[in-house]
């Protein structure tokens, strides 16, 4: 099986969950013997052995795709990009001319036996790819529109590259049963064209303990800092916590395009002195924040997955989900709330802090149970709808 793949990052030079997807199945792939072909819109430094990757950038003098896009990216993002690039003139004058131009230049690499699409942007890419060569095509669901946007102000260009890219596809995958669903009511893709493949964890044996940030009790959020993970809910009930444990610590670990105002949230609040905010981390930081951390909290507002839960849980970290949050269809050991119910957030907050029996328990089964959560299993997954759907054809 030789796989041609649309992606955008891969580790370490991710900003969110979608690289890190992204890179785990394709590396599962590859250990599964299938040929894999990752598709980057640029370079970057490291080059996994075990998969190939073809840079799209000028570094390459055939199957060139030089292009700024990166995941998570705005019309307001790419366009503040242009005013600062010499290099412009060389891309689409808005982010969508650029996802068009993008998806032309898919044409050619379009040459191998499947393709699989992750995310709107490289949705185009994947429908051109298709076109060309007459090969199936896979796209795979990480989040929706209605995900990022929390359903309120849906932009009806993004919407519309969607709907097209999972209607042109020979099958769709998502990261949940609960984006399955959303995708058949919203884009109305038939149910039996949809799969549910779930995201995973690496395998790994935790690292030793390092020295926790703090002595006090440590509550932590890691994510991006936007409207879908739900960071302003977790500042407000920080606030109630804070009123009956006062020497708890909250931990917000990320960036986005709320950042700055959760921290002026914090302040307006009164409980700047008991949130930290240290900026995006990787690596040995991230593991660091987990190490120190005494309960990990998802407040998603709409998450398709919520890879970010299953690292805690790697970790032993009790974790506290929204209702809204696609792990939780997999997950008995945690607590859930809905993200809006700031109260019902507060007190399991409080609990996990109070009864040290809540939070062993919640760790130590939360840990077994995230065994099920396999990459190897869901590359296994993948390849029998690739080989179903080359079969079919």
């Amino acid at each position: 099986m030789r796989i041609l793949m649309f992606g955008w990052e891969l580790p370490p030079h991710n900003s969110g969950g979608l690289g890190v997807a992204c890179f785990y199945l394709a590396r599962a792939l590859a250990k599964a013997e299938a040929e894999v072909l990752f598709v980057l819109p640029r370079a970057i430094d490291a080059i996994p052995a075990d998969f190939k990757i073809l840079f799209a950038d000028s570094s390459m003098r055939v199957r060139v795709i030089d292009s700024p896009l990166v995941p998570y990216v705005t019309s307001q993002s790419y366009s503040a990009f242009l005013s600062q690039s010499a290099r412009s003139r060389l891309y689409g004058n808005t982010l969508f001319e650029e996802v068009l131009r993008y998806a032309k230049k898919a044409k050619r690499i379009a040459k191998t036996e499947q393709f699989d699409a992750h995310d709107w942007l490289s949705f185009p890419a994947g429908v051109h790819a298709k076109v060309i060569s007459g090969k199936p095509l896979v796209v795979h669901v990480h989040a929706t529109e209605f995900d990022r946007t929390g359903g309120h102000g849906v932009n009806q260009f993004v919407y519309e590259v969607e709907k097209y890219g999972m209607e042109m596809a020979d099958k769709v995958i998502t990261v949940s049963q609960r984006t399955r669903d959303l995708v058949a009511e919203k884009y109305g893709i038939p149910k039996e064209k949809i799969e549910v493949v779930y995201n995973a964890v690496d395998d790994f044996s935790a690292p030793p303990n390092q020295k926790k940030i703090s002595d006090r009790p440590t509550i932590s959020f890691v994510g991006r800092i936007t409207l879908q993970k739900g960071p302003d809910y977790f500042l407000e009930a920080a606030k109630k916590v804070l009123k009956h444990e006062p020497t708890a610590l909250f931990v917000m670990a990320g960036d986005g395009d709320m950042y700055h105002k959760m921290v002026e949230k914090a302040t307006h609040l009164g409980i700047a002195d008991s949130v930290l905010f240290p900026g995006f981390v990787r690596g040995d930081d991230l593991a660091h924040v987990y190490q120190s951390t005494d309960l990990f909290v998802m407040p998603s507002v709409s998450e398709p997955f919520g890879l970010s839960a299953i690292e805690a849980l790697q970790y032993g970290v009790p974790v506290l989900i929204s209702n809204q949050t696609g792990a939780g269809e997999s997950l008995s050991h945690c607590l859930k709330v809905d993200f809006w119910d700031v109260d019902e957030m507060a007190a399991k907050m409080l609990a996990v802090l109070k009864y040290r029996e809540l939070r062993q328990c919640l760790s130590e089964f939360g840990r077994q149970e995230i065994s099920k959560f396999s990459w190897d299993k869901s590359a296994g997954q993948c390849l029998n709808i690739y080989n179903n759907l080359v079969n079919y054809a």
